[in-house]
């Protein structure tokens, strides 16, 4: 195996994925996970065994924070926003395929480690994958081969009993260089940024010994590359990079994921653009009401919304606005709507509420507030190159209080800060959720998942204001999120979105949970 550096990129790991259901660790990327192995067993499958380690969080969470959804969801071929989501349990049943879920200890490194066992009549292959945070995952094992298969190439698999015929391979194979993997079975992996045609794939299966070739498609919106290259991964190489130029912070995220992606700045602004407009889609849509049998809040931003009108509430326009908005994109995603991950479904509604409503606050155009979500995106990346968007690894500081330090710059940028104020934003916003814990009630991703998503935007909007009266920040962003990571990691299992620890053990919890429709999963 060989192993190549991974940057990560904003629509892929740090705004996105779109998609529906409670978590994006859980839902999106077992979704993906689950289309992956449909890819490998070329969409033949009869009967799928899955194990989670007790030692990880799945064991207690795959069913209520829907692992399960968007695992079958994805063997049966589904997008992570597909409607058929909510159905997921009668579209399996209908397909024939039958999956058993077991609980054994296989050593996983990882707390979100799924083990499959995929058959048909005619093939069986193994698959161990990881979900990382933020619907981003990794094929680390195929055949008891170890692998890197993060799902953003395509990449052909040639399963052979004879390697004498490697050369005639790598002749086919053009510019990409085919990687020897030998576990249980042995296979060449050949990396690709284009499809290969089915003519290219059948002159693959005439080589000597080859008894099987698979192609697994990219399941992430950006392509990687081979031999990926970015401007900088850190915030002291950005500020270096940007010495000259005197750029804006949403300007370097351009910067950034054109690079990284190789794709045009117009081409990353559009994208930006688009995601936006799904996001307003969510907020209007929870603004409306929503409604949904499983779950344990009722809608009340409706009611937030009434008082505030009324000037019943206590406050400034723009704090009642950034809460009524992230109650909405979270109730939105409590009922099974679809939402935006930025940077995670948990914490879907910290950043955009925040940038959303101060941005409607301010008059601000459609152009303004894609700026501000790439400032705050620039953020994410460094986030998650230093650390991690899994609640699961670092607690709920992974997630909102991610969002929140992410919020702060793109509410520094709404107000016409400059990049130091920005940088300083975040910097507080993130100091401010150290050892924030992950614990849900009824072991559901909506409480108190609300309520930590309204401090995380507020958070960020008292942060961008410090930072505008040109506050001290003291420690420098790149310090901070060493901290971040340091801290995350260290908050104890139990409270790591386990549901054993904190909030998820009270009696009322208990009680809840209790309660909970148990026959069929729809919402969080």
């Amino acid at each position: 195996m060989t192993e190549t550096t991974n940057y990560p990129s904003i629509f892929n790991d740090v705004i996105g994925p779109v998609m529906r259901g409670p978590s994006s660790s859980h839902c999106a990327g077992a979704l993906r996970i689950g289309l992956l192995a449909r890819y490998l067993m070329n969409e033949n499958i009869e009967e799928v065994n899955v194990t989670f380690d007790p030692n990880g969080s799945l064991v207690t969470t795959h069913e209520s924070q829907g692992s399960d959804m968007g695992l079958f969801a994805g063997i049966l071929g589904m997008e992570p926003d597909d409607f058929r989501l909510m159905t997921y349990r009668e579209e399996i049943e209908k397909s024939g395929i039958k999956i058993n879920i077991n609980y054994e200890s296989f050593n996983a490194k990882h707390p979100n480690t799924y083990k499959l066992n995929i058959t048909s009549k005619t093939q069986r292959h193994e698959m161990i994958a990881i979900s990382t945070g933020g619907g981003i995952i990794e094929v680390i094992e195929i055949d008891k081969a170890k692998v890197t298969i993060r799902g953003d190439l395509y990449e052909l698999l040639i399963f052979t009993n004879d390697l004498s015929e490697i050369e005639k391979v790598r002749q086919l194979s053009g510019d990409s260089e085919p990687i020897i993997n030998k576990g249980e079975k042995t296979f060449i992996e050949i990396k690709s940024l284009k499809m290969f045609s089915d003519e290219e794939i059948s002159k693959f299966t005439t080589i000597q010994g080859v008894d099987i070739v698979r192609q697994l498609k990219p399941v992430l919106p950006v392509l990687g590359q081979k031999k990926p290259e970015v401007p900088f991964t850190n915030v002291e190489g950005m500020l270096a990079y940007n010495k000259d130029k005197n750029l804006k912070l949403w300007e370097l995220a351009v910067h950034y994921e054109s690079k990284r992606g190789d794709i045009s700045y117009d081409e990353v602004f559009e994208k930006m653009l688009r995601i936006n407009k799904i996001i307003l889609n969510s907020i209007n849509n929870g603004l409306k009401g929503t409604k949904y049998d499983d779950r344990i809040l009722p809608a009340q931003s409706p009611n937030f919304k009434i008082k505030n009108d009324n000037k019943e509430l206590i406050g400034n326009e723009i704090f009642n606005q950034i809460i009524l908005y992230v109650s909405a994109i979270m109730e939105t995603k409590s009922s099974m709507g679809v939402i935006v991950a930025a940077p995670t479904a948990g914490s879907c509604g910290a950043l955009a509420g925040a940038i959303f409503a101060t941005a409607f606050s301010l008059n601000k155009s459609p152009d303004e507030i894609a700026k501000a979500m790439l400032a705050a995106g620039m953020i994410g990346i460094f986030i998650a190159i230093k650390s991690t968007f899994a609640a699961e690894s670092a607690g709920c500081m992974a997630e909102c209080g991610t969002g929140s330090g992410m919020a702060a710059a793109g509410l520094v940028h709404l107000a016409g800060g400059n990049l130091e104020q920005a940088l300083g934003a975040s910097s507080m916003a993130l100091q401010n959720v150290l050892g924030l814990v992950c614990d849900p009630i009824g072991n559901r991703v909506e409480a108190p998942c609300l309520s930590r998503n309204v401090m995380a935007a507020t958070n960020a909007l008292s942060c961008a204001n410090m930072a505008l009266a040109n506050y001290l920040h003291l420690i420098p962003l790149d310090e901070v999120l060493e901290t971040f990571d340091n801290v995350g990691r260290s908050i104890k299992r139990e409270l790591r979105c386990t549901a054993l620890g904190g909030l998820s053990i009270t009696n009322s919890a208990k009680k809840i949970e209790a309660g909970l429709i148990k026959t069929q999963f729809k919402s969080c």
